[in-house]
């Protein structure tokens, strides 16, 4: 059942992962071994979560479900948008995540994914009236929360002021094209280094035994359904989540800065492994090469989608400092 616009306001957009009375949140989780938590961030990151919800008979989750809300903080929040605290203020709202039984059921699936993405548009209106106009931030998600920041990327920062104030787009798990960057978003472009700004970034990590060749054809059906079979651009959009270098599509397992053994689930994190993954952008995949002692299992088909984020959990923390100290330098410079 719908709430009425007030308790939907209040349930729905909370403030996870920012310092108050309680602590940070479900987002203020680390592992042993991560850089700690920014003192006085000057960067805010907005965070969209994946799909979490598994109720029968159920379109959209419920915020204000307990269970829902208690898996969702500590098998993703704290495993994904955490990653981002050594950098910034988190914001990770709740909204009405089209559900797993939406996403298999094709009558249902775009009025579920259609209403979650309103709830993040409002959600992400109220984000940036709450930081202040002038304030940069990350936009960031992963799987269902990666289409829906896509989206907001596409029709609320591509080409307007706020690309300007924006450090980074990481768009995790979803199947972009490269040839999107151009024809879906007509100014932002793909992430060519690992300190450039007003960019975006995606990868989709797979076994070494996946098949390819299969992978790659289902995740260009999108592309081709949009924009025919002889558009320029079709192959996934592959960014190597280690080297964050567009000129380095491969990376040892030496160069891994930390990644999150164990499957995602509740009670805490355990401790990173760094030199655990190395990594080669193939197919438009990051095809990765794990340490056994990580206990990760990939998903039938070869796919470790539940791990894109915690196999390079200290990489992308890293990664996400180098480009909000960038951009400050040179705003910085430039005032």
């Amino acid at each position: 059942m719908l709430r009425s616009r007030l308790q939907y306001r209040i349930t729905t957009i909370l403030r996870i992962g920012l310092r108050g009375p309680d602590g940070p949140g479900a987002a203020g989780a680390l592992p042993k071994g991560a850089s700690p938590a920014a003192e006085n961030p000057q960067v805010d990151v907005f965070c969209v979560h994946p799909t979490t919800f598994r109720a029968e008979g159920k379109w959209n989750q419920d915020p204000a479900d307990a269970e829902a809300k208690r898996w969702t903080d500590e098998s993703v929040i704290a495993r994904q948008a955490s990653v981002f605290s050594a950098c910034c203020r988190i914001w990770a709202p709740r909204y009405r995540a089209a559900s797993f039984n939406a996403l298999v059921d094709n009558e249902h699936r775009d009025p579920a994914y259609a209403l979650a993405y309103r709830d993040v548009e409002r959600a992400f209106d109220w984000f940036l009236m709450h930081i202040g106009k002038n304030r940069p931030f990350i936009i960031a998600g992963h799987s269902q929360g990666a289409k829906h920041i896509a989206e907001l990327l596409e029709k609320r920062i591509d080409g307007t002021a706020l690309q300007e104030r924006m450090v980074a787009a990481y768009i995790v798990g979803i199947n972009i094209s490269e040839g999107e960057f151009g024809l879906r978003f007509k100014h932002v472009r793909v992430c060519g280094r690992p300190d450039q700004t007003g960019c975006a970034l995606q990868w989709n990590a797979v076994e070494p035994g996946a098949n390819l060749d299969a992978v790659a054809a289902a995740y260009q059906k999108s592309f081709i359904a949009t924009y025919g079979d002889s558009a320029p651009g079709r192959l996934t959009l592959c960014v190597n989540p280690v080297t964050f270098d567009r000129s380095k599509p491969n990376s040892l397992s030496a160069q891994a800065k930390g990644a999150v053994p164990g499957a995602p689930g509740y009670g805490s994190l355990l401790p990173l492994r760094a030199g655990a993954v190395a990594v080669r952008c193939d197919h438009g995949l990051a095809v990765s090469y794990l340490d056994p002692l990580l206990n990760l299992n990939a998903l039938p088909g070869g796919a470790l989608h539940y791990h894109d984020i915690g196999l390079f959990y200290a990489d992308v923390r890293a990664n996400a400092v180098l480009r909000t100290n960038a951009w400050l330098r040179r705003h910085r410079l430039r005032d």
